[in-house]
């Protein structure tokens, strides 16, 4: 899980970077780390959640969503 102080910090370096000033080649670098990071968490929390998800049929049965052969894993 992201904290908020991290994507308070992207939001900084993404208006930093469309400002005429720009980022610094270590901001740059700090800006693709927490990005990765804030993917990589929300991937997580959906397949979370994607884990906890039912398919119900028409007559009221319920079966658990599988995941798919060759897809991505936790």
């Amino acid at each position: 899980m992201i904290d908020e102080a991290k994507i308070r910090r992207i939001n900084e370096l993404s208006r930093k970077a469309k400002s005429p000033e720009g980022l610094t080649e270590e901001e740059i670098k700090e800006r693709t780390l927490l990005r990765q990071e804030y993917v990589a968490a929300v991937r997580m929390n959906l397949c979370a959640q994607l884990d906890h998800t039912y398919i119900v049929d028409e007559q009221g049965n319920k079966q658990k969503l599988q995941r798919k052969k060759g897809g991505p894993k936790q």
